[in-house]
């Protein structure tokens, strides 16, 4: 019997728990409007976030009780960013007792540098537990073209790294097909995750243990910084009284001249 036949044995009735991220206009709201086979969320091209506010929908998907939170994307101009990810910290109290699996929402085309450090906030936020929980989904698939996923994801090295973080674990989702099966499947790959991780989600204790671990590594890099301009300080001041020193050798001499020559 597989994972997820054993999982679904054990919970048949539990809901799913997904929460969608990613950076501004990538399509996380229409994500989850495919997920949910309905127009539950407000999606349109907007280089601001449709999104403000962690906003949950649930649904009964293929009978299983299916509950999607989306985000406020990440680089919106109209949110600073320590905005934006203290009301994305709101998603996991919001899907309580926490979510089965975040979706890094990406579109396939250039792979930006603003894509990359969506997802590195996304670790930095939740933290290496996240990792276990996530799955890439790349949204439009239908602007592949000709080209598959994989050969798409091998032309950019950045990509490679960001999936081999989290398992390799991705999906693509065509936005405009009203196909069921590429709903299935991801939830079939979500279930499988679900019980690789023992049937259990992600918690509020993990978030907390990531948002300590931010603060360990904040005050580290601040004492280090303290410790470099300490350093650099005393360096300067060596140098300073290196230099006073050579003045002193070299007026020396000077001044007994000056005096012999006077008397």
């Amino acid at each position: 019997m597989s994972l997820v036949a054993v999982y679904e044995q054990q919970s048949p009735y539990e809901e799913i728990r997904i929460v969608l991220l990613g950076k501004t206009g990538v399509g996380k709201s229409a994500a989850g409007n495919t997920l949910l086979g309905e127009e539950a969320f407000e999606s349109k091209i907007s280089a601001s976030s449709v999104t403000q506010d962690c906003w949950k929908v649930t649904r009964k998907v293929n009978g299983k009780k299916v509950a999607i939170i989306d985000t406020p994307g990440l680089f919106d101009p109209s949110l600073i960013l320590e905005e934006a990810v203290n009301r994305i910290k709101l998603c996991v109290p919001l899907s309580a007792p926490g979510p089965h699996a975040f979706l890094l929402v990406v579109q396939p085309g250039r792979f930006t540098q603003e894509d990359r450090q969506a997802v590195e906030i996304f670790l930095k936020i939740f933290g290496e537990g996240a990792r276990n929980y996530s799955v890439v989904l790349f949204t439009h698939g239908d602007k592949l073209g000709k080209k598959n996923i994989q050969e798409f994801v091998s032309e950019c090295p950045d990509l490679v790294r960001v999936l081999k973080q989290i398992n390799n674990q991705h999906h693509v989702f065509n936005n405009e097909s009203k196909e069921a099966t590429q709903v299935d499947e991801l939830l079939k790959k979500i279930s499988l995750m679900v019980a690789r991780n023992g049937g259990r989600w992600y918690t509020n204790q993990m978030l907390e243990m990531a948002e300590r671990a931010i603060e360990e590594e904040t005050r580290r890099l601040l004492k280090e910084r303290e410790d470099q301009s300490g350093r650099l300080r005393e360096s300067l001041r060596q140098e300073a009284l290196l230099e006073a020193q050579k003045d002193l050798l070299y007026l020396s001499p000077l001044r007994f001249f000056v005096s012999t020559c006077l008397y």
